[in-house]
C-alpha cells in the first residue's frame, strides 16, 4: 500500500519533495486532492531559521493544471509553526511547498508557470483565450502581469553578435537588437538604435570577436567606439542589395536605351486618319450601334408622330420627351445627322496643346495618369484630371495600341542581377540586345557579375580592383556606391571574405514584428524585451 502511493505521488507531483496524498476525489467538472506537508519542519522565511513547533494548520485551495478536461483543485493543509527567534515581533509562520505553492498565492508553481509560458507565446488577449480552451478562466492583464513578474532575462556576453534595427513605429522610433550568431539567439534588445547606446552595450562585453552590421553609420560608429578589438562585418545581402539599387538607378538614367527592344507597329505602313466605324465604336459609347439604334429609333418615332398630324408639344408629351429633345429630332432629315459630329470627332479640347508632350512620355514607359497630370499644370494647362485619364484609358483600351511599350528599368535590372541560367530564352535574348546597343549597360553588367563572384567565392581581397574598374567607367549611380564602400572597407573586405553574415538577426527582426502584430502595436518596450529573449 505504501508503495502505491509512492508511486501516486511521483505521478502527481515529480518535482515537489515531502508531500503525502491523502485522498482524490473525481467528478465530471473537477478533481479534488487532499495533500499534506510530509516534512517534519519548515524554515522562518523572516529569519531563516528552522522550527518544528506547530501553532495551528488550515486549509488552502490553490488550482493546478487541469487535467483530462477538467479542474485540479489541491486541498492542502499547511501547517502554522513558531518562530524559534523571540526578538522578532512576528512570532509565527506558515510553511511553504518549494514548487508547489508561494505566499498568497491561488495557483500552484506549474499551473503559474504554464501561464506564463502561454503569455509568452501569445500575449494577453489570445493567451486567456487559449488558458480558457484547456480548463483555466484567466484575464489579459492578470496574463501580462505574469509576463512582468518574470525575472529580467540575462545578456549574455558572446563571441560573434548580430546587429540590427527594428521599428517600433515605423519611420519615427527605432530600437536595436543583439543576436548571438553562433546559437541563433537573440541577447538583449535596445530601446534605440543610437551609437552611443550600442557602445555602452558592447563596451561591458570585453569578449566579443565579431560585429555583424548592415552599412548604416550608427552601427558602425558604436561598433567602433564601444568594441575595438572586434573585427566589424558589413552584410552580405545588404551589399548586394544596395548594388541592386545602384544598377536600377543606372538602368534608368539610359531608358531611351531600351526602346530598340520595341518591335515596329505592324501593317503596310500608311497612317490612317480616319477610325473605322468597328474602332470607334469600341472606344465610344456615343458611337456604338447600341446608341445608334436608339436615335434611330426615336426619329422614326418622331416624324410618323408629325407626319401623322400630331404637334411638336404633343409628341413631347405623348413621349416624355423635353421640347428641345423633340426639336433636334425633328429639324433632322436623317438620323446620321444627329451624331454626325461625334464621327468626325473634330471638337476642340483643353487638352489638344498638351497631347504631343504626353504622347512622348508615353512612349517613354510613363502610365501613370496622375503623375501625368501633375507635369502638365505647371506648363498651362488648365483642365482637370478626368480628360487626361480618359485620353490615357483611350490609349491603353484601343485596339491599335499607339506604341509599343519598352521594357521597365526594374525589369531590365532584373535581368542583369540573375543568374544568366535562370533567364529564359527570350530574357537572354532581349537582354543581350540591350547590351549589345548601350556600352553603359554592358559594362553595368560587367561589374554585376565581377561582384557577384566576389561575394559568392568570397574573394573580399579582389575588391579595391573592382572599386577601380567602376570608377573607370561613365556609371555615376555605382561611383556612389562605390565611395560608401570605400569609406567602410574593411567591413566590406571583412564581409566577402569570412563566413559570418546578419541572416539570423533579420530573421528575429520578423519575428519582433509578429510580437508587435500580436499586442497590436501597443505593447512597451520591457514586455516587448521580455517575449523576444525568454520565448523560446
Amino acid at each position: 500500500m505504501e508503495e502505491a502511493v509512492f508511486r501516486l505521488e511521483e505521478l502527481l507531483f515529480p518535482s515537489v519533495a515531502d508531500v503525502t496524498v491523502l485522498s482524490i476525489d473525481v467528478n465530471d467538472e473537477a478533481v479534488r486532492i487532499e495533500v499534506c506537508s510530509a516534512a517534519a519542519g519548515a524554515a522562518c522565511p523572516g529569519c531563516g531559521s528552522g522550527s518544528s513547533r506547530i501553532h495551528s494548520s488550515y486549509l488552502r485551495f490553490p488550482a493546478d493544471v487541469p487535467s483530462a478536461g477538467r479542474r485540479v483543485v489541491l486541498c492542502l493543509r499547511v501547517r502554522r509553526f513558531f518562530c524559534r527567534d523571540t526578538s522578532r515581533e512576528r512570532r509565527t509562520f506558515v510553511e511553504q511547498m518549494p514548487g508547489l505553492t508561494r505566499r498568497y498565492s491561488r495557483w500552484t508553481e506549474r499551473l503559474r508557470s504554464t501561464l506564463a509560458a502561454v503569455g509568452l507565446a501569445l500575449a494577453g488577449r489570445a493567451g486567456a483565450r487559449m488558458a480558457s480552451v484547456f480548463g483555466v478562466s484567466v484575464s489579459r492583464s492578470t496574463v501580462l502581469r505574469l509576463l512582468d513578474a518574470l525575472p529580467e532575462p540575462e545578456a549574455p556576453a558572446p563571441r560573434v553578435v548580430g546587429v540590427d534595427e527594428y521599428a517600433t513605429r515605423k519611420g519615427r522610433v527605432y530600437g536595436t537588437v543583439l543576436v548571438d550568431v553562433e546559437t541563433r539567439r537573440p541577447v538583449d534588445l535596445l530601446p534605440d538604435r543610437e551609437a552611443s547606446s550600442l557602445a555602452k552595450w558592447l563596451a561591458k562585453r570585453p569578449g566579443i570577436e565579431v560585429v555583424c552590421r548592415d552599412r548604416a553609420p550608427f552601427f558602425a560608429e558604436g561598433a567602433r567606439a564601444g568594441a575595438p578589438q572586434a573585427t566589424q562585418i558589413a552584410d552580405r545581402w545588404h551589399l548586394w542589395h544596395n548594388l541592386g539599387e545602384a544598377a536600377e538607378r543606372a538602368v534608368a538614367r539610359h531608358r531611351q536605351c531600351l526602346r530598340i527592344l520595341v518591335p515596329e507597329p505592324a501593317g503596310d505602313g500608311q497612317e490612317r486618319d480616319e477610325p473605322t466605324p468597328s474602332e470607334e465604336s469600341l472606344t465610344s459609347p456615343w458611337k456604338s450601334d447600341r446608341f445608334a439604334n436608339r436615335i434611330r429609333a426615336r426619329h422614326a418615332t418622331v416624324h410618323a408622330m408629325l407626319d401623322a398630324g400630331h404637334s411638336r408639344r404633343s409628341v413631347g408629351r405623348q413621349l416624355q420627351m423635353t421640347h428641345r429633345t423633340v426639336k433636334s429630332l425633328a429639324d433632322a432629315a436623317r438620323p446620321e445627322d444627329l451624331f454626325h459630329g461625334q464621327w468626325q470627332n473634330n471638337r476642340t479640347s483643353a487638352l489638344d496643346d498638351y497631347k504631343p508632350y504626353l504622347d512622348e512620355r508615353w512612349n517613354e514607359g510613363a502610365t501613370n495618369a496622375w503623375k501625368l497630370w501633375e507635369e502638365i499644370v505647371p506648363l498651362g494647362y488648365k483642365g482637370s484630371y478626368g480628360i487626361v485619364s480618359a485620353y490615357f484609358r483611350k490609349k491603353r483600351t484601343s485596339p491599335r495600341p499607339v506604341t509599343a511599350q519598352p521594357p521597365a528599368p526594374r525589369l531590365v535590372t532584373r535581368w542583369i542581377l540573375s543568374r544568366p541560367e535562370s533567364l529564359t530564352e527570350i530574357e537572354q535574348v532581349r537582354l543581350k540586345v540591350v547590351l549589345v546597343n548601350c556600352p553603359e549597360l554592358d559594362a553595368l553588367a560587367g561589374h554585376v557579375r565581377s561582384f557577384a563572384q566576389l561575394l559568392t567565392e568570397r574573394q573580399g581581397d579582389r575588391l579595391p580592383q573592382w572599386l577601380d574598374a567602376v570608377r573607370r567607367d561613365d556609371l555615376p549611380s555605382l561611383h556612389t556606391l562605390a565611395a560608401g564602400i570605400d569609406r567602410d572597407r574593411d567591413a566590406v573586405i571583412a564581409g566577402l571574405t569570412l563566413p559570418w553574415n546578419s541572416g539570423v538577426v533579420e530573421g528575429h527582426v520578423n519575428r519582433i514584428k509578429m510580437l508587435k502584430r500580436q499586442m497590436f502595436g501597443r505593447a512597451g518596450f520591457a514586455l516587448l524585451r521580455k517575449r523576444a529573449l525568454l520565448a523560446s
